[in-house]
């Protein structure tokens, strides 16, 4: 989980001055990314206990789920940007 925050980090500060003068469209990109692995880990965590895994089994299964599908939860934040300004905010991401 450690390692995709900072794969964001990384690909956002490259664009520095955009994130400062679009603060509202970082948290814009943030929040359904931030949903997208609550739902996923929990989901997950929840369904591996379902079917009697243990704790290490489940924590490793969550993780595993919620970091799958990384590019699409990061292309439909992006997606969420629709303001003119934003576009090279989006351009950074690859998107």
């Amino acid at each position: 989980m450690i390692a995709l925050l900072f794969t964001i980090v990384v690909m956002f500060s490259l664009k520095g001055e955009y994130i400062i003068q679009l603060p509202l469209d970082v948290v814009r990109i943030a929040i359904p990314l931030l949903i997208y692995f609550v739902i996923m880990f929990l989901v997950s965590f929840f369904m591996g206990r379902a079917v009697g895994a243990d704790y290490s089994k489940t924590a490793t299964l969550s993780f595993t789920a919620a970091s799958n599908n990384f590019e699409l939860a990061i292309a439909v934040a992006v997606a969420c940007l629709v303001s003119t300004a934003a576009r090279p905010l989006r351009l950074s991401s690859g998107h």
